[in-house]
């Protein structure tokens, strides 16, 4: 599963900026990556493992601008196409899961 995080925070102030930064740290140091500049990503094991990520992204949410979040499955995340310019990416392995006996 892979919770994505896309926002869109007002940067016209110093305050707002700093406000802007201080999220977008909040979701890298919770393990989210940026996938574009205002969409960071995070591959989670489970949907219990994905609530918990979620929480922490709304405890963290700044006091103006919009996020939005959406939980999509592996299969769906690997049917993405990815492009740079007219270009195909390759998109980036899946992580994976342990299994513990």
């Amino acid at each position: 599963m892979w919770v994505l995080v896309l926002f869109d925070l007002p940067t016209e102030t110093k305050k707002e900026r700093k406000q802007a930064a201080e999220f977008r740290k909040n979701l890298v140091r919770d393990g989210f990556t940026m996938f574009q500049f205002s969409i960071y990503l995070r591959h989670c094991p489970s949907r219990e493992n994905a609530e918990v990520h979620i929480r922490r992204v709304k405890t963290s949410l700044p006091p103006a601008g919009q996020v939005g979040i959406i939980c999509i499955t592996d299969k769906q995340f690997g049917q993405m196409e990815i492009f740079s310019g007219k270009k195909r990416v390759f998109e980036r392995d899946t992580p994976q899961q342990l299994e513990l006996f």
